[in-house]
């Protein structure tokens, strides 16, 4: 299957988005979804995606590369999910700009926490992404298939 190439508004969704939720297959075939962080979109098709555990995720992806990203905005009820398929980086490969990439992202989220804690809105009060470890490995995905959740208009 062709590499797909990203239109700048799926680019900004991911962008905007907190997280996405990645789907992986494990050896007995069943779904396996976690969620993860977006370090960086290529729009020619490549999403890089850094994993804090080494886990099921990364053991699924070493037997089936096989991989799914999904990612919804409730309020404007939108959403996109991208197919394709993974590669493993290793920790001891991945790239300064990377890490100050995630660095950046992380502080924007503590922020953006705070200022709604700030606000009033009730939230976790410990700012869990303060207490996150460093990044395991990098998980740079080739996307294939682009479905649009959102629903047509209703009549």
């Amino acid at each position: 299957m062709e590499m797909a190439k990203l239109p700048e508004d799926v680019v900004k969704f991911f962008h905007s988005q907190p997280f996405t939720i990645v789907s992986t297959v494990d050896p007995d075939g069943m779904p396996h979804i976690s969620c993860k962080g977006i370090v960086k979109i290529d729009p020619d098709g490549t999403i890089y995606l850094l994993d804090l555990y080494t886990g099921r995720t990364r053991a699924n992806l070493e037997k089936n590369p096989a991989i799914s990203l999904s990612a919804v905005d409730e309020h404007k009820f939108k959403g996109y999910s991208l197919k394709g398929n993974a590669r493993i980086i290793n920790e001891d490969e991945l790239k300064s700009h990377i890490i100050k990439a995630w660095e950046e992202k992380l502080a924007a989220r503590i922020t953006h926490r705070l200022i709604k804690n700030l606000k009033g809105e009730p939230g976790h009060e410990r700012h869990p992404e303060a207490q996150l470890p460093n990044p395991k490995y990098l998980i740079a995905m080739t996307v294939n298939e682009i479905v649009d959740l959102t629903p047509p208009p209703l009549r």
